[in-house]
């Protein structure tokens, strides 16, 4: 079967585009490992959504769920592994070794957590090293864990570790943490997270599981160990991209370089929207926008090239 356009990803920016897309009536395939994407798993509370004024991440992925379900788009629970495009039409293939084409793409498959790249972190992973606060942060009751990293993310997480753990630590790299001032306060009033500034951790250490963590301060170079029991990475996200290797272009940050009108990648009748590509700014608000851009852009692709017809 060929599709009009088959979309990548289950995200806000992926289900709008599902959503838009069949408001058009385009014959239409969605292919997701998972719904929510990031704000499933991160996403402890969401307080910047119009219209809602307090919701988790996982109630509003159920909401999204439930609305993409109203309309006739065919989900496919799979993990893309590569596309190409061979003359006019992308064959999009998966790790559970099925082929499906479609006469359009949109690439909507978010990122996945930056690694530290540290010893121990691979070693430890789900032995006390975890990616994921809202996922495994009730496996670390009354004890003592650190998070990496002083943005948002990181101080989101060190807040929802504060109802479990019994003291949290916030390692920084820099001089200065750049958490909005809202979170910084909130942490500061669960009385039980500490931020250490100036931190370059250096190992993770353990026996079956996480003991302790190594940093080096970067201002007086002496070396510290921390009495840990978990550590939560939070030092950003890279692209899921690397399904697309040379079919499109990338930027520097390996982001997906996309028209910021329509959200048209370098090849013709691929587009792009939300966190893979090079668009500034990462909300889920700005991906959900994306994902209704984009769509749109297909149908009038389709309109312009004829080729907007139902295919079964």
């Amino acid at each position: 079967m060929l599709y009009d356009l088959i979309i990548i990803g289950g995200g806000p920016a992926g289900i709008t585009a599902g959503i838009y897309a069949a408001r058009q009536k385009i014959n239409t395939l969605l292919i997701t490992k998972g719904f929510g994407g990031q704000i499933a798993l991160k996403a402890v509370n969401i307080e910047n959504w119009p219209g809602i004024k307090e919701i988790s991440g996982l109630d509003l992925t159920k909401q999204f769920e439930q609305h993409l379900k109203k309309y006739e788009v065919l989900v496919e629970m799979d993990e893309v592994r590569k596309v190409e495009k061979i003359n006019d039409k992308f064959s999009v293939h998966t790790v559970n070794k099925n082929t499906f084409e479609g006469k359009t793409v949109i690439l909507a498959s978010g990122a996945d957590p930056r690694p530290l790249e540290i010893p121990g972190e691979k070693e430890f992973l789900g032995k006390g090293v975890s990616y994921c606060t809202v996922c495994d942060a009730a496996m670390f009751s009354k004890k003592t864990v650190a998070v990496i990293g002083g943005g948002n993310a990181g101080f989101e997480g060190a807040i929802a570790l504060a109802r479990w753990a019994e003291k949290v630590y916030i390692l920084e790299y820099g001089e200065k943490v750049s958490a909005d001032l809202e979170n910084q306060e909130k942490a500061e009033e669960s009385g039980k997270i500490e931020v250490i500034k100036n931190v370059q951790v250096k190992n993770i250490r353990g026996d079956k599981f996480v003991n302790s963590l190594i940093y080096l301060d970067r201002k007086t170079d002496k070396e510290s160990s921390l009495a840990v029991k978990g550590v939560f990475i939070e030092i950003g996200r890279q692209p899921a991209t690397s399904f697309v290797k040379g079919l499109v272009e990338f930027n520097e940050k390996d982001e997906i370089k996309v028209n910021p009108f329509s959200g048209e990648t370098s090849t013709p009748g691929l587009f792009a929207a939300g966190d893979a590509d090079n668009v500034p700014y990462k909300q889920i608000v700005v991906a959900a926008g994306e994902g209704c851009k984009a769509a749109l852009s297909v149908y009038g692709y389709l309109q312009k090239s004829g080729q907007n017809n139902k295919n079964k």
